[in-house]
């Protein structure tokens, strides 16, 4: 598992460390392991590191004492190192007189930067570290700008990028890797900052932060998290799902929702709505029942609102006044955006919530009862959309996007780290909450059914739309789900 701190936590770690240590340790620590991350690049691209091109872009403090550190360690294996410093005056001393030892370039001058910038085999940004706010200043914007051939390895994070949220506020350098020290920052895991983060690599540095409230799970997590039957188990011990979804309209919501919760390790499916006809001619195996979800029998969780069109709204009420978990998603969202929090006021079970922006600020809106909030600013600040709407109806939130978070009304995030953007296709999210739904049914907790299934479905969509990628649907989602169960479970 991935764990991500805030600056604030990771600076309290990295001074309980510092005050056990000679001077300039962490530092040290943190130069060596960049450089060899380096090194390894070269040697990858150039077969060596001795003649090769390497730019250093220095901006002030410790994030550009790394760089520079760095740079003076690859300029004694032989590269020709210029440093570019693009705030003189307040350049890391020791670091800079480290790379006039090994013989390094240093400039202040923007056209002989860039002109290294453009032709360097790799770039080291070191421009602005984690404490940084506010996207690059206007002396660093240019490097964003200009054309250049090798390789940007961030230093610890992305220059540009807020370290505690990933929101990129202005203009942000993009890496090709990003080595961060001592521990993840959230804002490499989430998007858009993951997005500008390129293949992230951990160096250790000896911290000691504590327990993380953002993470991200790995396949021994989701292994060790998926429902496996025993040897006395039957379909009712394994758990059952109820999903009402469809309508006269979105009929193949139904079937969508049904073949995700099919593969999500409950033991049987029970479909109540409309479409009840074409489910069962699809799916043989589901249990039908006429009418809501009021007289379906026993389940163990309920998948409400998919494609649920008119009948949502009855369909919600009485889902929401059992006594199992719910997971509420498409039309069953718009309904509870308008009846607001105090609608899961009484429950005793857990909720959990999948809305993608748009109808997260529908629920924002019902919640505080003002204009609904812009789905793209939202989008851009998912953690914080995804904690406050957790907050704010007391409910897991399983928030989709480009990176999918989850989050509990504790403040525990978990961040997706699978997906393809092929799985922006007309019902994948049917799917979701049918998996979702069945992993509920099948005795997760909500945080590990909305984050296995999220890890799941994103390893199903890149099965599905294959290499390098192609158009794919959500049923073929759907079916690619059994393969990718199996790849994670296996060691």
């Amino acid at each position: 598992m991935r764990h991500a701190h805030p600056v604030e936590t990771v600076r309290a770690a990295e001074a309980e460390l510092m005050a056990r240590l000679p001077e300039g340790t962490l530092m040290q620590r943190a130069a060596v392991g960049l450089a060899a991350t380096c090194a390894r690049l070269l040697t990858g691209r150039r077969g060596r590191v001795y003649g090769s091109r390497v730019t250093v872009l220095a901006g002030s403090g410790d994030n550009g004492g790394d760089a520079l550190y760095a740079g003076a360690a690859l300029a004694r294996r032989g590269a020709r190192v210029t440093a570019v410093l693009l705030v003189p005056e307040k350049a890391h001393p020791g670091g800079l007189a480290a790379l006039r030892a090994a013989r390094g370039r240093v400039t202040v001058e923007q056209e002989v930067g860039l002109a290294d910038f453009s032709r360097a085999d790799l770039v080291l940004d070191g421009i602005v570290g984690i404490g940084g706010r506010g996207g690059l200043r206007p002396a660093a914007e240019p490097y964003v700008r200009a054309a250049r051939r090798g390789a940007v390895v961030a230093v610890d994070l992305p220059s540009g990028v807020d370290a505690d949220t990933g929101e990129v506020p202005g203009v942000a350098l993009r890496a090709d890797v990003t080595v961060c020290f001592g521990t993840y920052k959230p804002g490499l895991l989430i998007d858009p900052g993951a997005s500008y983060a390129g293949a992230v690599q951990l160096v250790g540095i000896g911290l000691e932060p504590p327990a993380a409230e953002v993470t991200a799970l790995q396949h021994a997590d989701v292994a060790a998290l998926l429902p496996v039957p025993g040897a006395e188990s039957d379909k009712y011990r394994r758990g059952v799902v109820g999903v009402a979804a469809g309508s006269a309209t979105y009929p193949g919501a139904a079937l969508l929702a049904v073949a995700g919760a099919l593969h999500g390790g409950a033991g049987a499916v029970r479909y109540v709505g409309t479409a009840a006809e074409e489910v069962v001619r699809r799916f043989p195996e589901v249990l039908v029942t006429e009418g809501g979800p009021a007289g379906a029998g026993r389940v163990q969780a309920w998948v409400v609102g998919p494609g649920g069109g008119e009948g949502a709204r009855q369909a919600l009420a009485e889902a929401l006044a059992s006594d199992v978990p719910v997971l509420v998603d498409a039309d069953g969202l718009t309904e509870l955006g308008r009846l607001g929090p105090d609608a899961l006021a009484g429950r005793t079970a857990p909720t959990l919530l999948t809305p993608h922006t748009g109808e997260a600020a529908r629920l924002l809106a019902g919640a505080g009862g003002g204009t609904p909030p812009a789905a793209d600013h939202l989008a851009a600040a998912r953690l914080a959309t995804a904690r406050r709407l957790a907050a704010a109806y007391r409910a897991t939130v399983l928030l989709k996007g480009s990176t999918t978070v989850v989050a509990d009304p504790g403040g525990a995030v978990r961040v997706n780290p699978t997906g393809t953007s092929w799985l922006a296709t007309a019902g994948s999210g049917d799917v979701l909450a049918g998996l979702a739904g069945s992993l509920l049914a099948a005795g997760l907790a909500p945080l590990d059914a909305a984050s296995a299934a999220a890890y799941l479905h994103g390893l199903a969509g890149r099965e599905a739309a294959g290499e390098p990628g192609a158009p794919t649907t959500a049923l073929a989602v759907a079916g690619a789900l059994p393969a990718v169960w199996r790849a994670v479970r296996t060691p």
